[in-house]
């Protein structure tokens, strides 16, 4: 497989609303970006996703858009937008942005018309279907509401919503939409942008007839369609071929072989997926099931495709907290997550607040989240007569806003975050987590994230070699190698060690270690030993303790 750009890059990912607000006004914005790149850039990241900004009645955060062409107005002008695609370009850095394409506001002037008479020339644009027995067409839910179908009684029909009722969906069947949602993207592209994160990618093709599933709860009949692969083959061909750039397509419910059709070099549609094996089925840590995800994935995608690697990102809750420990060993678990994804096959993702061991939030009542997705649910289990406070207690742990709260700068009001009142909550802990006391720090979880990906710059074998899990289905220790072989590296063997528990665990290795020593590249604990020498048997790993080392002695014989 190929070298590129894109696959050594290290993306910080930014939910600009919690970033850091310039003008009092309690939202962050893309002045506020810009006044952070110096930030960013001296964490070492090469390229900064931003979420959506687009115009929109921000019925979900931005990703109900009504004008493709234009800027929200709590993120902006395009004046903004141009000065920080020319700041973080300056600064030797890359600019990524969020597209949907899946669905727009039903605030668009597309739709506006669609839904104004069956025979206006863009009624086909979205999804329209007759009433079934007086209701829906079909049983499916959406993401957000119990129906994936919402009654217009203008026209007499239902359109399709896979989400919020305000986010129908466009019909990608229709060449007109394929083309001017192209338009859109090249229009961005032209602009300078460097890579583009494809919203609900996997939802764009829809069935021949749209039927009742006998389990609606289990959503997957929602994406994954025949002529998806088609679309993406003609998006490629139409856009992405001309521009240097990294495609990344979150793709939900796909498997690694399904998942291999979407980066497979040779097929030409994505250079990488966002898959949700772990995030969205896993929801607690499970160390055995995590490594049988990992180990399936990189052998599916080994010399064919990239992966990327996260835990966490604007839609889960922070990984401190959901799959780590934030408690006692906050600072520990923290940089052995950051240790496993940065060494792990694939290109990691940094979300805001994840360098600094920022911990998810759990408000004390409904009134304070601003999660659709959550507001909606919890509607609809009260409205079922269940107890308020235990649906609540329920819901919180998976929040989307346990990982929205604003950006932790400081230990003054509002962290730092605006000089206004913040449109969410604070984290209460800002006042011992923040960035200005993480750069005090020479032992900080920011500083631990510096020297990964300053590692990462200098040894390929990070983002090339090979991976081998040698630690089988423990349950508490993963262990694993990356090697590479080529000219420009020669030969290089890592073996990293991590001890995903509150107790000290061992590990035998096997008996081809046995004959080589090892060298400590990086640890999160101070006193590690710098050398183990031959002969050593196990590994002895204090609680959460996380060790890279460069394995001495020739590679074995592929």
């Amino acid at each position: 497989m190929h070298r590129a750009w894109w696959k050594e890059t290290v993306v910080y990912q930014v939910y600009w609303r919690s970033f850091y607000d310039t003008n009092a006004d309690g939202y962050g914005d893309l002045n506020g970006i810009v006044e952070k790149l110096d930030y960013i850039q001296s964490l070492g990241a090469t390229m900064i996703w931003v979420n959506p900004f687009y115009a929109s009645p921000d019925k979900d955060n931005g990703y109900d858009i009504s004008d493709y062409y234009a800027i929200m107005d709590k993120a902006g002008s395009m004046a903004d937008f141009d000065r920080l695609l020319e700041e973080v370009q300056r600064r030797g850095m890359k600019l990524m942005m969020d597209v949907v394409l899946n669905h727009t506001s039903d605030a668009h002037p597309w739709f506006r018309e669609s839904r104004s008479s069956r025979d206006n020339p863009k009624r086909d644009w979205y999804i329209w279907r007759d009433p079934v027995n007086g209701g829906p067409p079909t049983n499916w839910r959406s993401y957000f509401n119990p129906s994936a179908w919402q009654f217009d009684p203008q026209t007499g029909q239902y359109y399709l919503h896979s989400f919020a009722i305000e986010q129908p969906d466009l019909n990608w069947r229709n060449p007109e939409v394929r083309q001017e949602l192209y338009r859109v993207l090249r229009f961005w592209l032209d602009k300078g942008i460097d890579g583009l994160r494809l919203d609900a990618i996997a939802l764009l093709a829809k069935p021949d007839v749209f039927a009742d599933v006998e389990q609606p709860e289990d959503i997957r009949y929602l994406t994954n369609h025949p002529g998806l692969h088609e679309y993406l083959q003609e998006m490629h061909r139409e856009v992405f071929r001309h521009y240097d750039i990294l495609t990344v397509g979150e793709a939900a419910f796909v498997t690694p072989q399904t998942g291999l059709l979407y980066v497979d070099e040779r097929r030409r549609e994505l250079n990488t997926l966002f898959h949700f094996e772990v995030l969205d089925e896993m929801p607690e840590w499970d160390l055995p099931r995590f490594k049988r995800i990992q180990r399936k994935w990189a052998e599916a995608l080994k010399g064919r495709g990239t992966n990327s690697q996260f835990l966490n990102n604007h839609d889960h809750t922070r990984q401190v907290t959901r799959y780590g420990n934030d408690g006692a060993y906050r600072v520990q678990s923290a940089k052995l997550l950051a240790l496993m994804l940065h060494t792990l096959p694939g290109i990691p993702y940094i979300y805001q607040g994840e360098e600094i061991g920022m911990t998810g939030v759990r408000y004390d009542s409904i009134a304070a989240y601003q999660d659709i997705a959550m507001r909606n649910k919890y509607a609809e289990e009260v409205g079922k007569g269940r107890d308020p406070n235990e649906v609540l207690r329920s819901l919180q742990p998976l929040s989307r806003d346990s990982s929205r709260s604003p950006m932790q700068w400081n230990a003054q009001e509002h962290a730092g975050f605006t000089t206004g009142d913040p449109w969410i909550r604070v984290n209460p802990n800002y006042r011992e987590i923040n960035v200005e006391a993480a750069l005090r720090d020479e032992e900080s979880v920011f500083a631990f994230y510096q020297a990964l990906i300053r590692l990462r710059k200098q040894h390929p074998v990070m983002i090339y070699g090979d991976y081998t899990d040698i630690s089988g289905d423990d349950q508490h220790v993963y262990v694993y190698t990356r090697e590479l072989r080529d000219s420009e590296s020669g030969e290089v063997r890592w073996l990293i060690a991590l001890n995903h528990s509150e107790q000290q665990r061992d590990f035998a290795l096997p008996d081809e270690l046995l004959q080589a020593g090892m060298k400590l590249l990086l640890s999160n604990y101070t006193d590690t030993a710098q050398e183990l020498p031959q002969h050593v048997q196990k590994l002895q790993l204090r609680p959460y303790e996380a060790c890279l080392y460069v394995v001495e002695g020739r590679l074995r014989t592929q």
